[in-house]
């Protein structure tokens, strides 16, 4: 969907128009969800439900700035936080890959990631890198997030997500490229992969301690 029909939307379920807000749905529901699963795993659809409450709470209070995709992403993560301080742990089991890669993908989130990451094996790669690329792979090409969003919603500067950016795209071509060397089709689809470890913050503001 593109910035203005999104911004259009938002503005007629502000005011109470419900078939808007099934579009807004819609359009970042599978994103979120992808989001979600990395950091929570399997209590993804769980989170997202709190996630939506939340936005439909709140939408009113929504002015239009940093955009609507971070605002909602923002409530997404600290509602993740929350939940792994309610269990003070990770998920007792790990994702398979196969989890991630059959969660639905928007065709404007699609249209938006760079070539070859809209893959499912892709996809499901993402949750084994590193926590910080991990998180800013996913917001910058899976959700559509620019690099000053995608810092406001992490509590890192610009800079930082950009490297992180970096860095995760390039360790994921390393990987894709394992993927498709001969002999290796067996064995990773037997991977599992762990939620991402987003434990050490309290909230979105507690990423700065990344840097």
């Amino acid at each position: 969907m593109a910035p203005n029909d999104l911004a259009a939307a938002v503005r007629s379920a502000q005011d109470g128009d419900e078939e808007a807000f099934r579009l807004l749905y819609r359009t970042l529901q599978p994103g979120l969800l992808r989001y979600l699963t990395v950091l929570v795993g399997a209590d993804a659809e769980d989170v997202a439900s709190e996630t939506w409450l939340q936005i439909a709470r709140d939408l009113h209070s929504f002015a239009g700035d940093p955009g609507f995709r971070a605002w909602a992403t923002r409530i997404a993560r600290n509602r993740a936080l929350d939940h792994l301080r309610r269990q003070r742990r990770r998920p007792a089991l790990p994702v398979p890959v196969e989890a991630l890669a059959d969660l639905p993908a928007a065709e404007d989130t699609a249209d938006r990631a760079d070539e070859g990451l809209g893959t499912d094996a892709a996809i499901a790669l993402i949750a084994s890198l590193p926590r910080t690329e991990a998180e800013a792979v996913l917001l910058r090409a899976v959700i559509g997030l620019d690099a000053e969003s995608t810092a406001r919603v992490l509590g890192k500067r610009p800079g930082a997500v950009r490297t992180a950016t970096h860095r995760g795209l390039r360790r994921l071509a390393r990987l894709l490229a394992q993927e498709a060397a001969p002999g290796c089709r067996a064995g990773a689809d037997r991977v599992t992969s762990a939620p991402a470890d987003v434990r050490s913050g309290a909230d979105v503001e507690a990423g700065r301690a990344w840097r």
